[in-house]
């Protein structure tokens, strides 16, 4: 699609637009993962943090992953035209106006980072407005469309929820904090690359330089293998620190276990609709074993703050 089409395109169909749409701009299933990561952030303070403080800074932080997700789709609606996983989204399908998700966004992105300084320090909102501007300038303007290493640097954007959380209840950064960071970190390559083995012939399309489309099937296959043995013990890190119980250092233990499976089978495959399913199968548990990873610790920190109230 040309620019000239694709303009036009967005002039004609920005009076369709709907409140779901502006919904979409804030990437809802992202936005989702990052309050829950932030969440477990919050439960780590040594002392229970105000309820007040968790609603108001989870909100600030939701709202800044929105503002995030949206500068993400206004800046990547040209290649979002181009592929199939994204053609359907507000901007490239003619429902926005590339300008109405730019001011959208920016006017969240102050608003969150000004609320969490105001609700809470400005610490956390200070390491928002960072993660915010690693995402959209750095992730999204700059390594997307360089560099096949865009997941691996670009993830410390995902990774930094926690770590928001837990100086939104403490003002400080802690070794928890950024052992939740770690986690996360390590985690995104493999759950991102085994999506992009899969729509390897999307990225092509759109010219983003994901390692697939890089440095063949085989070498990403390798790295998602390597990551996956690298994350299975900082998994279990919460545990050896000591702020999880053993039942966490069992469940992760096991998960990063399964995870590493996943990731041998998908190694020892090679093209074909078999490597396809294994690639399917790595991606639906990576997401499985973050969600239960966050789900343990953060039922096992409300417990601990329950008998301690």
């Amino acid at each position: 699609m040309s620019d000239v089409s694709f303009s036009a395109e967005m002039r004609d169909g920005a009076l369709n637009s709907a409140p779901k749409d502006y919904f979409a701009l804030l990437k809802p299933r992202v936005m989702s993962l990052v309050v829950f990561t932030a969440f477990a952030g919050l439960l780590l303070a040594p002392q229970p943090p105000h309820p007040f403080l968790c609603f108001a800074s989870l909100l600030a932080i939701a709202v800044g992953a929105g503002a995030s997700g949206a500068l993400n789709m206004w800046f990547e609606a040209d290649i979002d035209s181009l592929m199939t996983r994204t053609r359907r989204r507000p901007i490239p399908a003619g429902r926005l106006d590339r300008d109405e998700a730019l001011a959208f966004g920016l006017i969240l992105a102050t608003l969150s980072v000004a609320t969490l300084g105001l609700v809470a320090n400005w610490l956390a909102a200070s390491l928002l407005a960072f993660t915010i501007f690693f995402y959209v300038i750095v992730y999204t303007m700059w390594l997307k469309r360089s560099t096949p290493l865009n997941i691996v640097i670009g993830g410390a954007a995902g990774a930094l929820p926690p770590v928001v959380g837990f100086a939104a209840a403490t003002g400080e950064v802690s070794m928890s904090s950024l052992a939740l960071f770690a986690i996360i970190f390590l985690w995104t390559p493999p759950h991102f690359w085994a999506l992009a083995l899969v729509k390897c012939d999307d990225y092509a399309r759109a010219g983003v330089p994901m390692l697939p489309n890089v440095a063949g099937r085989a070498r990403t296959r390798l790295e998602i293998l390597i990551y996956a043995l690298l994350l299975a013990p900082i998994g279990v890190s919460p545990y050896l620190l000591g702020f999880a119980t053993p039942v966490y250092g069992v469940a992760s233990a096991v998960a990063g276990a399964a995870f590493g499976l996943c990731a041998l089978r998908l190694y020892q495959q090679g093209e074909g609709p078999a490597a396809t399913a294994a690639a399917w199968r790595l991606f639906g548990w990576s997401i499985f074993y973050l969600f239960a990873l966050f789900l343990v610790l953060v039922v096992e920190r409300l417990a601990h703050l329950a008998n301690i109230a």
